[in-house]
């Protein structure tokens, strides 16, 4: 069998693969008893792999009655908001492999996209101007948040 966190952020993400609002509620504790681990492993699970740059917006609350709220966030715009602003002239190209990795595991670029834009980063890198480089990843980044 994998790793425990493996198998508590499957469980986590099949359940909420089976929700149309994109949104479960989860008792910590009963959550804890289903999968046989302590509660603060689901703590852990939640806080480490369901964040907001991966795409989700987790609400918690603890104590009797208390629960977690994960919801898989629809607002890919933010997310390509959030990467644009991280693009500034000092960048390197291991900077944008991982900003540019960050989108596509999170399904906001295809495999092919992200090979394209980082042979094009590596022209830039060689062609432009730092300034002019930050507007052309700009545009690239504004464009491809149009069709997410």
């Amino acid at each position: 069998m994998g790793n425990l966190a493996d198998t508590i952020e499957k469980f986590i993400l099949l359940r909420l693969s089976g929700r149309q609002d994109n949104t479960i509620v989860v008792n910590r504790n009963d959550l804890a008893i289903e999968l046989d681990c302590a509660p603060s492993q689901i703590s852990y699970v939640v806080s480490t792999r369901f964040t907001g740059t991966r795409g989700f917006v987790v609400e918690s609350r603890r104590g009797s009655g208390g629960f977690i709220r994960i919801a898989r966030a629809s607002l890919a715009n933010d997310v390509f908001d959030s990467a644009l602003s991280r693009i500034v002239a000092n960048h390197t190209a291991d900077d944008i492999d991982t900003l540019v990795e960050e989108l596509r595991s999170n399904g906001l670029m295809t495999q092919r996209e992200a090979a394209m834009l980082m042979q094009f980063v590596q022209l830039m890198q060689e062609r432009l101007d730092p300034e002019e480089r930050v507007r052309s990843l700009r545009a690239i980044f504004a464009t491809l948040s149009n069709f997410s």
